[in-house]
């Protein structure tokens, strides 16, 4: 068996997509015969606290379903306080290049993109030590967060940003990018790198469609996962009236909008908008499939962002009401997984729903066979990663 080290900032039993990602990344590498270490911190995502089994160690070791999971310390922290924020990176980064000076490593390693500091970090290190040094792009920063309004352009922080980003850019081995804007953005800069594209595919082993169509009116909307800024759960909550309809929304996940949505849904009970918080990933996938459909939506379109959870809930036959913009809303259309309204256009959002409202339920359980089945034939995990493997990438 070949060794390969992964370095990611989040690994179950963390929730949210990049958890899942570098997870399904691990488990399709070790079928292929790959001893695969990920390298991540002690539990504390979303919520920004230990969970209760890593409180009081400084670094665990674990084995789930054959990987090996090195988990180092952390200060951790959500809060919206930047310094606060910057002081829980930097633990985790400080004892992460400890760990990769005065360790043994394997000839290849994957390193997570982002967090930018974190790979910044990893690549440098990694280079000096000659590794193969496998880039995984997720997003593009800093790209990404000028256009959340979270750097100002021009500013020390976007500067060494810039700096920081091609750096690992250039002295990546080779890059893997979740969405073809994130290659042509690469390539842009560094024309002579490789780069493949990795799509954030599920593997569920759902080999038929488990979902029910209930014969009740009531349509029921879902969105799960990260309640965070860029992906706007609470403005869509305010913005969108559901009242005298008979759709439902129900809103699973934790994060920094947790508090503010819970508050407007108690300010707001005409509205059929239910909060369940989190859910274990089984336990939430098993209550969904009583529900009908997916909503996807970002606060922004997002240069290089394409949301696993189109090739989640696609690959689980939820038809996706796609709210993002940019590659995202392409795959939506080109592959007929549901509908897409032009991000932050909530008139459009509101004229959609009320045609999804006048869905026959069986004209919505065809489009749900619709989608399992196209979903199936191009959204495979494990072609991709054999394809990558053949290609000479791992």
């Amino acid at each position: 068996m070949q060794d390969i080290l992964i370095i990611s900032n989040y690994y179950p039993p963390e929730k949210g997509a990049a958890a899942n990602r570098i997870e399904q990344m691990a488990l399709q590498l070790y079928k292929n015969n790959y001893a695969v270490t990920v390298l991540c911190p002690l539990g504390n995502y979303p919520k920004g606290e230990l969970f209760p089994e890593y409180r009081g160690k400084f670094s665990v070791t674990e084995n789930q379903n054959g990987i090996r999971v090195k988990r180092l310390w952390i200060y951790p922290s959500n809060s919206k306080n930047i310094v606060k924020r910057l002081l829980s990176i930097l633990s985790f980064s400080s004892v992460l290049v400890l760990y990769l000076l005065f360790k043994k490593t394997p000839k290849k390693v994957i390193v997570q993109s982002p967090p930018l500091l974190l790979s910044f970090l990893s690549v440098a290190i990694l280079a000096l030590k000659q590794k193969k040094i496998i880039l995984n792009v997720s997003d593009l920063w800093p790209l990404a967060a000028l256009e959340l309004n979270a750097l100002k352009a021009g500013a020390f922080s976007h500067k060494v940003s810039l700096f920081m980003e091609r750096f690992i850019y250039q002295k990546a081995t080779l890059l893997l990018g979740q969405s073809q804007e994130i290659l042509d953005h690469v390539l842009s800069i560094f024309p002579d790198k490789q780069g493949c594209l990795y799509r954030n595919y599920p593997d569920h082993s759902v080999k038929q469609l488990e979902l029910q169509t209930s014969a009740e009116p009531t349509i029921k909307l879902f969105y799960a996962g990260l309640l965070g800024v860029a992906q706007g759960v609470y403005e869509l909550c305010r913005q969108l009236d559901l009242v005298g309809t008979q759709i439902e929304l129900h809103i699973f996940g934790d994060g920094a909008e947790k508090k503010e949505i819970e508050a407007y849904l108690q300010n707001n009970p005409q509205q059929p908008i239910f909060f369940h918080g989190m859910l274990e990933r089984k336990a939430l996938h098993e209550i969904l499939k009583t529900f009908d459909i997916a909503i996807v939506p970002l606060t922004t379109r997002i240069y290089g962002s394409v949301p696993s959870k189109i090739f989640e809930y696609g690959s689980l036959g939820f038809p996706i009401l796609y709210f993002g913009g940019g590659e995202g809303e392409n795959i939506v259309a080109n592959h007929g997984l549901g509908w897409v309204v032009p991000v932050g256009d909530f008139a459009a959002m509101q004229h959609q729903l009320l045609e999804i409202n006048n869905l026959d339920k069986s004209d919505l359980a065809a489009l749900k066979t619709k989608v399992f089945e196209q979903a199936q034939a191009d959204f495979n995990i494990e072609k991709q990663v054999k394809d990558l493997i053949n290609q000479g990438v791992f």
